[in-house]
């Protein structure tokens, strides 16, 4: 799988800020959270030497990596990655949006803009090309995903149960079971999705 900083396409400084943010914002949230790096691991299920290198900015960790720990951390990978904070009003230009996930033939996932108030809160643009498929492990209870269907016809797959969300139509589901987003059409499938995760208590 790509990693979550190698696949944004921008320029290696861009890159390399990004890569530091996703250091510097993974080991403050861990000391927000009072976690030790056994702590998160065990939370999280990355490896404490994932954790450490990742801390370290020695390197990119996978977008699946990413999603446990700040699944772990309660916080949204927009956090994560992260490196302007503060503003009430947070403008995302396009060319700032972070391309989380690709596939040769044309898939993608984009994280297009998050927020911490009441619990991590994201929004995603999808395209999943003919025969394509992204599927995911449970996330936290209490893990909500919204979608709206804008083009071709999905099936979302949950908990090994599909269903057709043709364009036009939109779908909601707690997302602490596996779940899978398929194209099994012959056109493209493009739709927008927001997840909502609870606050670590």
């Amino acid at each position: 799988m790509n990693s979550v900083i190698q696949d944004i396409g921008r320029n290696v400084s861009d890159l390399d800020q990004l890569t530091q943010s996703l250091a510097r914002n993974l080991k403050h949230w861990r000391g927000e959270r009072g976690f030790t790096l056994d702590a998160l691991a065990a939370r999280s299920g990355v490896s404490r030497g994932m954790i450490i290198q990742i801390e370290q900015a020695r390197t990119n960790p996978s977008v699946g990596t990413t999603v446990k720990l700040a699944d772990a951390l309660g916080v949204s990978i927009t956090t994560l990655l992260d490196y302007e904070q503060g503003a009430q009003v947070r403008i995302v230009p396009p060319e700032q949006a972070v391309r989380m996930w690709s596939t040769s033939t044309g898939s993608s996932t984009t994280l297009l803009v998050g927020n911490e108030r009441g619990g991590p809160l994201e929004l995603w643009s999808w395209r999943l090309m003919p025969g394509d498929e992204s599927a995911s492990d449970p996330h936290p209870d209490g893990t909500t995903e919204l979608l709206h269907v804008t083009a071709g016809k999905l099936t979302l797959v949950v908990d090994r149960e599909p269903h057709a969300v043709p364009a036009g139509t939109s779908a909601t589901f707690e997302a602490n079971v596996p779940h899978a987003y398929r194209n099994d059409g012959t056109e493209v499938v493009e739709l927008l999705m927001a997840v909502s995760v609870p606050p670590v208590r």
